[in-house]
């Protein structure tokens, strides 16, 4: 059981978990998720780590479909700018290697945005904290559990 689950465990969250084989070779870890899934890549989420201009690193949880906007996420958490973090210093910050990194049961808990398109679905899926593994619940228990909040940051 990753950390993420055991938040959303522990939290008493409705929630279900889905397991697929990953493959190494993937280009991309959401869409191969939501691909091997069956699910519409609008459904679901990445999470991606991010550099303010003041030095801050802060969650962005956008669908696999789409981008960040770097200059929206950057003014919804009260920065100027933003940019990828370190892959580096996204696994020293939240305990997960890159294609697992999930919003929940993070080493350090950091601000989490997520976009607003998550609001449209009864449920929207995750990375559980690893590779191959996604969690399935509301995007509000989401933002409940990781004190996260909405805002539109990404575009299709």
């Amino acid at each position: 059981m990753t950390p993420g689950i055991k938040v959303a465990v522990s939290a008493g969250i409705a929630h279900q978990i889905h397991q697929y084989s990953h493959d190494p070779k993937a280009e991309s870890y959401g869409a191969e998720a939501a691909e091997k899934l069956g699910l519409p890549p609008q459904r679901v989420f990445k999470t991606l780590v991010l550099a303010l201009d003041t030095g801050e690193l802060v969650v962005a949880v956008v669908p696999v479909s789409g981008m960040v906007i770097f200059k929206a996420l950057a003014w919804a958490a009260g920065a100027k700018k933003a940019a990828m973090a370190e892959a580096g210093a996204v696994s020293r910050s939240t305990g997960y290697v890159l294609g697992g990194v999930s919003p929940l049961g993070q080493k350090k808990a950091l601000r989490t945005f997520i976009d607003e398109s998550a609001q449209g679905f009864d449920s929207i899926f995750v990375s559980a904290g690893r590779r191959g593994l996604e969690i399935e619940l509301a995007a509000a228990d989401l933002a409940a559990l990781c004190r996260g909040s909405f805002a539109a940051i990404a575009q299709d």
